[in-house]
């Protein structure tokens, strides 16, 4: 059983998670890194104190005590207006001060942000088809399930 955690944008502090918790079932989005057979398991939810992202600092190492294996950046982050501008530094940063793997994004990409998103210059600029390409490869009618 893999233990989850994730952290999602403050921007959606009143989001219920539904999207996140049905990828998570689904094994798509960024849970298609996960076996079908593997169980997954959330056992840590917050989000990231708002920015510039104070409980980044905090949060990994109480999910960790509570068993987390490895932590997801919500999709909140990517398809905010705009994408958030610190996501990969949250990676990097929670990844080397806890030695735990950081995935981001949890449930696809929604096809109508995607579709906006492509055709704006910060899109370009800040490399997200590298960054995201993993949840790029989701196949567009899931994209569209998830609108």
């Amino acid at each position: 059983m893999k233990k989850i955690g994730i952290i999602i944008c403050a921007r959606y502090i009143n989001c219920g998670g539904g999207k996140c918790l049905r990828a998570m079932r689904e094994r798509v989005g960024g849970f298609a890194i996960y076996p079908k057979d593997e169980e997954l398991e959330l056992v840590g939810f917050a989000n990231c104190g708002g920015c510039p992202g104070g409980n980044v600092e905090y949060v990994p190492e109480e999910m960790i005590k509570n068993g987390v294996e490895v932590i997801h950046l919500a999709t909140g982050f990517v398809v905010g207006y705009p994408p958030c501008p610190r996501m990969n530094f949250f990676k990097e940063f929670i990844e080397t001060k806890f030695n735990i793997p950081v995935v981001i994004g949890t449930h696809p990409i929604p096809l109508k942000y995607f579709e906006t998103h492509k055709k704006l210059s910060f899109w370009k600029n800040m490399n997200m088809e590298k960054t995201i390409k993993h949840l790029l490869d989701e196949d567009e009618n899931i994209m569209f399930d998830y609108n």
